[in-house]
């Protein structure tokens, strides 16, 4: 396995696939499942070279099977903050320990960035996810977002971490 900055001749449709089928499987029962089947192909191909975004690949024998977002915070409240925009694998290496070296990766990454302090953003009904930030050391700020996806309400957590 090999977790590495993506390169200008990476595939950006295979990227987008991750996303794709993470939110498939990821978000089942929380989000609308008509809106899940919606999601189009290379929904998220566009988003991969934002500007002020970094994005990690997770390769496994030649195919990407993880992704993941990060940069400066997006949001003006927290402009001292690094953030994890995203991170996604493909539903089969979900569980299976390739998420906590994409993570560790992430973090590593932000810290070398200069960052302190670093938060994330988490669905509140995604359970297993909280789970998993909360084994990281992130912890709930008390922090959260109302956001609407599919036309059901949901709410996002900010889950921070101090990593210097």
């Amino acid at each position: 396995m090999e977790i590495r900055q993506i390169r200008q001749e990476d595939d950006r449709m295979a990227i987008s696939h991750i996303y794709e089928e993470s939110w498939k499987f990821a978000y089942r029962n929380i989000v609308p499942q008509s809106y899940l089947d919606s999601i189009p192909v290379g929904a998220w191909a566009s988003c991969l070279d934002q500007e002020g975004a970094h994005t990690l690949v997770m390769v496994e024998d030649g195919a990407f099977v993880g992704t993941s977002s990060f940069g400066r915070s997006r949001f003006a409240e927290f402009k001292e903050f690094g953030e994890i925009i995203s991170i996604y694998l493909l539903p089969e290496y979900i569980g299976k320990g390739y998420g906590g070296p994409l993570l560790d990766a992430v973090v590593d990454k932000l810290g070398k960035l200069g960052f302190r302090d670093i938060f994330l953003r988490v669905l509140e009904e995604n359970t297993r996810a909280r789970r998993f930030y909360e084994k990281a050391g992130f912890f709930p700020s008390g922090v959260w977002w109302d956001d609407t996806i599919g036309g059901k309400e949901l709410r996002e957590l900010q889950y921070c971490r101090n990593i210097l």
